[in-house]
């Protein structure tokens, strides 16, 4: 069978240096990250301050325009930040708590930085936060998740795909019992888009955020924020900032907020981190996420299936409508066998509970796959016979 998609192997060098399976860490970079940079660096030698009035000012929305097409959303409804805490952050302010509505729900699965976020907030006592449980440390009940979603609910911020063992929720029925009882929801598509279609209108979504580090292969400090268009000259963000104004260069003393998405900005925006992601965008909309998708049910299956060969345990979800593009894989001595395959050049990373991470992404190899679960077969029995080599030499 003829991969179509190996056709942009040769974007991305690290590629020819190592196994890459770390895409849901942080993507490889294209090459074309390079000449953007350097254009980045051209632009500020040769035009100066005039730069901003030449396209720097402009590309938090016009950058957004290209997250928009990969989410589903549409043009005037996305706007870049450096991180999701930020964006996290500046929704929340958006929001006025009351003492009948002032409840957080989200899974104990979250990701960390997106729960610091609103347990700092709650410190004043005008917010609480209901925390759904797992039962497994994988997964998350999604009847107990809507259960705790009710008519004191003011939020729901949640992860599409869970970090830490590749975990799909299910955000159409999440979102629906969410504005059942009143509530918003916060879609955090850090770990799905760019791997796992998702369309933001049709899941009717009040708010989506996400990064570029992983599969969108955008690199840092160019986190999205989507807003939903009938909420944009509704909601008046408290965290702000000069770029919100609808006439910044009048540099009013009051603040006015700009009538569409522009007034979900803050402050300056961070340039080189946009000139940077926009390579990565460019690829994931030109293959599109439903071909990517197609690909990593495959290699994610081939690879579940590979593992539980080589004896290891899978602990992400076999089913692969209940997965995003990473398995897990769970071995006593995880952490360690992580860092031997890293030394060895098969990049892969570990989180505890779930075990080792593995990623393939549209540029890998199906040969790939069997060349990891190898080479953790042969670290693991190694250390296996070294353990039992010193056992014996103790007798």
């Amino acid at each position: 069978m003829v991969d179509e998609l190996l056709k942009w192997r040769g974007e991305f060098p690290i590629l020819d240096q190592t196994v890459y399976l770390i895409s849901h860490s942080l993507g490889a970079m294209p090459k074309g990250a390079y000449d953007r940079l350097h254009e980045y660096a051209e632009v500020w030698a040769t035009r100066g301050v005039r730069a901003w009035a030449e396209g720097w000012w402009e590309m938090p929305v016009t950058v957004g325009d290209d997250v928009a097409r990969i989410i589903g959303a549409e043009p005037g409804t996305v706007v870049m930040h450096q991180n999701v805490s930020i964006c996290q952050s500046l929704i929340l302010s958006c929001l006025e708590p009351t003492p009948k509505r002032n409840k957080i729900v989200y899974s104990e699965l979250n990701f960390p930085s997106v729960m610091y976020v609103y347990e700092a907030h709650a410190r004043d006592g005008k917010l609480r936060i209901e925390t759904v449980k797992s039962d497994d440390g994988i997964t998350v009940s999604l009847e107990r998740f809507l259960a705790a979603i009710d008519e004191e609910t003011l939020l729901v911020p949640f992860s599409h795909v869970l970090f830490k063992s590749g975990f799909l929720q299910n955000a159409k029925a999440i979102t629906d019992r969410a504005h059942e009882v009143g509530a918003m929801v916060v879609l955090d598509a850090y770990q799905s888009a760019g791997t796992v279609p998702l369309n933001v209108k049709e899941l009717n979504v009040d708010f989506a955020t996400g990064g570029s580090v992983k599969w969108l292969c955008g690199g840092p400090g160019a986190g999205y924020l989507y807003v939903r268009p009938d909420l944009q000259n509704q909601l008046e963000p408290k965290t702000t900032g000069w770029m919100a104004h609808e006439h910044p260069f009048a540099f009013e003393t009051e603040l006015h907020y700009a009538p569409n998405i522009r007034r979900f900005l803050h402050g300056s925006p961070a340039i080189p981190a946009l000139y940077a992601a926009q390579s990565g965008y460019k690829i994931i909309n030109e293959i599109g996420v439903e071909k990517i998708r197609e690909k990593s049910v495959r290699q994610t299956t081939r690879l579940i299936e590979l593992a539980q060969e080589a004896g290891f345990a899978v602990t992400s979800p076999q089913n692969s409508g209940n997965r995003g593009g990473t398995i897990t894989i769970g071995h006593e001595e995880a952490a360690a066998l992580t860092s031997e395959l890293i030394r060895r050049e098969f990049i892969v990373d570990y989180r505890p509970g779930a075990g080792v991470r593995i990623s393939p992404h549209f540029y890998t190899k199906d040969e790939e796959l069997e060349l990891v679960i190898n080479e953790m077969k042969k670290i693991k029995d190694a250390r296996a016979y070294s353990v039992h080599e010193s056992a014996g030499a103790a007798f």
